[in-house]
């Protein structure tokens, strides 16, 4: 079995990663030098919801990524507005262990290899030509995968943002997203926000160093400083803007929120430097990612595919999907189920097998499904759905899939029938 990722993010990750638990030849084609896309400058897990989908992917036998990730935390079990139980990531480290652990479980890697265009064969994709660096390369394969991602290109940043934020996706560096169902001919959908189209990533990236001594030290002890904000230093309306809804509640307008995820993770989409500057203990601060987060950040949730429940691409018979690109739902928890998924179904495909639908009874196959009935079948596409809040968590809890109790979990998963399901 031949099967290539398009988009080295954690979702193409773990595509990547359950395809080849299956037996599969599996490429992993990633546009910029790293790998882990938004997972650069993320680092937040397990917060809410996510606790519950992360111990139902580790009793299907889906979790070698979380145990990378569990392994390089900095914080553990924190608090803060909205969200409990969370743990924090390195995000300067975790690339290089992802890749590492990957490159060892036999996943061919190839990053600076942006795809540029697909060859068809009636609904079926034969291969995908792409550049790596200026080299020409085809890549065959019996299935593929579309993990490329919803951002960008830079001109989608300045039609429907605040101009190019110079994110860590890099478009200008390494050429914008391509995606490779849309080079399939499919036609694809976009998130709207108040009647704009995409939103705004949810959060940028302060030099932990450029803050003051006291804020430093809360941030290494504890992970989290809530600094209150003074009237004339809140900047009023822009959470409307966000991807990321379980973040735009009341608290992150009337405080400057920090995460310690190895700089200081500022949970905003952006924060004018001068104003943030007259915040006591921010009077030297300066951004890190995005470097442009005083005045905007990457627009996400342009390009979305038509799938099913299996995660398979309507009308390309041997294409799958998963992250952003699968549709609405927004994290790194998120996409690394939606990506052990499609890459467990492009395997089956391959080996002429049917197709896995996780059920209802656990919250990533409701997610997956509800979030699609929401996004096709209702065309209500200014929502955003997580694990972590908002109005899926709302739905989570409503239902009875929220759950600490890891025994608890675990058993539901056995009780579904998909115990074990993505073991190799």
């Amino acid at each position: 079995m031949r099967i290539v990722v398009a988009g080295g993010g954690w979702a193409g990750c773990a595509a990547a990663l359950s395809a080849r638990k299956q037996g599969a030849d599996v490429v992993l084609l990633e546009r910029t030098d790293m790998l882990l896309g938004t997972g650069l400058v993320g680092g937040i897990m397990r917060n809410n919801g996510r606790f519950t989908a992360t111990e139902e992917l580790i009793a299907m036998a889906g979790g070698e990524i979380f145990q990378v990730i569990d392994n390089n935390l900095l914080h553990k079990n924190i608090e803060f507005p909205g969200h409990h139980h969370a743990s924090l990531y390195n995000v300067a480290t975790m690339e290089p262990l992802i890749k590492t652990f990957l490159a060892e479980s036999g996943l061919k890697i190839h990053t600076a290899t942006r795809v540029t265009d697909v060859e068809m064969k009636a609904d079926r994709i034969l291969a995908v030509s792409a550049k790596q660096l200026k080299k020409a390369i085809r890549f065959e394969g019996d299935a593929f995968i579309d993990t490329t991602g919803t951002a960008g290109p830079p001109a989608n940043c300045t039609k429907y943002g605040n101009g190019c934020a110079m994110c860590v996706l890099r478009c200008h560096s390494f050429g914008g997203r391509v995606s490779l169902a849309g080079k399939a001919g499919c036609k694809e959908m976009n998130g709207e926000k108040n009647g704009q189209i995409g939103a705004f990533s949810g959060s940028c990236k302060l030099h932990k160093e450029s803050l003051s001594k006291a804020i430093r030290d809360r941030l290494n002890g504890h992970g989290v400083a809530v600094v209150p904000l003074g009237e004339a230093q809140k900047v009023k309306g822009k959470l409307a803007l966000k991807a990321c809804q379980q973040y735009a509640i009341a608290a992150f307008e009337e405080n400057v929120v920090l995460l310690d995820t190895g700089h200081a993770k500022l949970m905003s989409p952006f924060f004018p430097l001068d104003l943030l500057r007259t915040i006591p203990g921010f009077e030297h601060a300066r951004y890190e990612d995005p470097y442009a987060g005083g005045i905007g950040n990457s627009v996400r949730y342009f390009d979305m595919s038509p799938r099913d429940d299996t995660l398979k691409v309507a009308g390309v018979e041997n294409l799958f999907c998963a992250g952003e690109k699968a549709g609405l739902l927004v994290g790194h928890t998120e996409a690394i189920c939606t990506g052990t998924l499609a890459g467990y179904n492009a395997a089956q495909y391959a080996k002429g097998r049917a197709l896995t639908t996780l059920p209802d009874s656990l919250a990533i196959g409701d997610a997956i499904r509800h979030v699609r009935e929401q996004m096709v079948e209702k065309r209500e596409r200014g929502l955003k759905y997580t694990f972590s809040g908002s109005v899926y968590f709302d739905r989570m809890t409503a239902l009875g899939l929220y759950s600490t109790d890891k025994l608890a979990i675990a058993k539901r998963v056995k009780a579904a029938g998909v115990g074990g399901i993505f073991q190799s």
